[in-house]
């Protein structure tokens, strides 16, 4: 029970990892818009929260699975659960937050770019499950 509750924290972890970038650029116009800020600030900063969001949810999704899950070919079902995660995620943030301006949708080439995105995710989620499931086991002291 504790390996599958570990599992699908883990998960959950790769869907949040996905999500939040996606989330901040399909928002862009709808940050400006709230806070006064110039677009071209809001891109810088959300170019880089995207990418400090992704590095350290990907060295703690490393490091958790190295650690709960080690080398427990378990740990691959998050190449899995992690899709149901983030699509209950993006179903609360559509919810919670719907877009009631026009100009806060997002543009015709952000579904292309999140479609590429869904595609390669993941193999990216594989990787890092193979070299944490490969790598020297942590010190459990």
């Amino acid at each position: 029970m504790r390996t599958f509750l570990k599992v699908n924290m883990i998960s959950i972890m790769y869907a949040l990892m996905l999500l939040i970038p996606i989330e901040l650029v399909i928002n862009v116009s709808r940050i400006g818009r709230i806070t006064g800020w110039n677009l071209n600030v809001v891109w810088k900063l959300v170019g880089m929260s995207a990418f400090v969001s992704f590095i350290l949810l990907s060295s703690i999704n490393f490091y958790l699975t190295k650690k709960w899950l080690n080398k427990r070919k378990s740990s691959f079902w998050s190449l899995l659960l992690w899709l149901p995660y983030h699509i209950l995620f993006i179903f609360i943030i559509a919810s919670l937050f719907p877009v009631t301006n026009p100009a806060d949708e997002g543009g015709p080439g952000d579904g292309l770019i999140i479609l590429g995105l869904l595609f390669i995710y993941p193999f990216f989620v594989f990787v890092l499950n193979a070299f944490s499931f490969y790598s020297s086991a942590p010190d459990n002291k």
